[in-house]
């Protein structure tokens, strides 16, 4: 298991980088965006508003997600 967290002010880049299957969680939430340039400067918290979206919900599903891994 692993023991990697992230949080809700880490910039997208840095977020990928700890994992590359976080990229189909947040496609999966409407982050399409994700490879883009703009997006990789850009912190979750900052990306989950522009998005509509809830930056908890997303930053929990990244969480478990890495916590089974």
């Amino acid at each position: 298991m692993s023991d990697a967290r992230i949080s809700k002010d880490m910039l997208i880049n840095d977020i990928i980088n700890v994992d590359e299957g976080i990229i189909a969680i947040l496609t999966a939430a409407g982050m399409h965006c994700v490879g883009c340039m703009a997006a990789a400067g850009e912190s979750l918290e900052e990306a989950a508003m522009v998005h509509g979206l809830s930056v908890d919900e997303l930053v929990e599903g990244i969480n478990t997600y890495l916590s089974k891994k």
